[in-house]
């Protein structure tokens, strides 16, 4: 059984969070939500999504779709704003406490998103948010950057395709350190690198092809894996995929 992650995108319809210079922070958190879904969908992750148009929910119906879905993990998407333009910039993860595996994803998630440029502003405990406090799974609320920051927006359009990778990293990351018994999946590794900036370059060529991968980071190397499959037959089709394209591979058990 695979794991069932809620992704919500803040806001929306009526609601459009904060705006700046006729920016609007609804439209960014449902682009990003549907990125991060797409790349966790292909491996493995059943998504349910609160929304993927622009309507309009209060942060209870959020709540109610996660808990009815019978969701693992809740994941709400947002950008930040401060009371002046330009007065703020970086990342933050907020969370209902800094405590079990909901903390150690969401700073998995601030940490990747620093190594694309962005100030990291830490994991912050927000008891109070609804979408946190109502939801009954671990719940994540991540501020991609300052809206109304124009350094943030900057490095926000410059790499959408690296944020949702390195956030969508970050989950599959945690989710394969998490220690509660789960199902053998078959994964094709096509690198091991020591230095980090090689096992990306891998990265970012196989998921340009439209390969389904990701990085791991396991006893001091840096992994490069492509899907994750219950049935070997669809493993040995993902390697024979990668090998006609160039890649050396290794079919790997988690």
């Amino acid at each position: 059984m695979a794991y069932k992650i809620v992704l919500d995108a803040g806001h929306g319809g009526t609601d459009p969070g904060a705006i700046y210079k006729e920016r609007k922070e609804k439209d960014d958190n449902l682009e990003l939500t549907l990125a991060v879904g797409k790349i966790l969908e292909d491996n493995g992750i059943d998504v349910v999504y609160t929304r993927t148009t622009d309507i309009y929910q209060t942060p209870f119906e959020k709540a109610k779709i996660a808990n009815e879905a019978g969701a693992d993990y809740f994941i709400s998407f947002h950008r930040n704003s401060s009371p002046e333009e330009n007065q703020y910039q970086g990342v933050e993860v907020l969370v209902y406490d800094k405590s079990g595996i909901k903390y150690d994803m969401a700073q998995n998630i601030v940490g990747a998103l620093g190594e694309l440029g962005f100030k990291e502003l830490g994991v912050n405990a927000r008891p109070g948010l609804v979408v946190l406090r109502k939801t009954r799974m671990p719940a994540l609320l991540v501020e991609t950057g300052f809206l109304n920051s124009d350094e943030d927006n900057k490095l926000y359009d410059e790499k959408q395709k690296e944020i949702a990778e390195a956030i969508a990293t970050s989950i599959l990351g945690t989710l394969n350190d998490e220690t509660i018994e789960q199902p053998l999946y078959y994964r094709v590794q096509t690198g091991v690198f020591r230095r980090r900036e090689n096992a990306d370059r891998m990265l970012y060529q196989l998921t340009d092809q439209g390969f389904p991968a990701f990085l791991l980071y396991e006893g001091d190397l840096y992994k490069v894996q492509v899907g994750a499959f219950q049935q070997i037959g669809n493993a040995i089709q993902m390697e024979q995929r990668l090998r006609d394209a160039g890649y050396s591979t290794i079919i790997v058990t988690k």
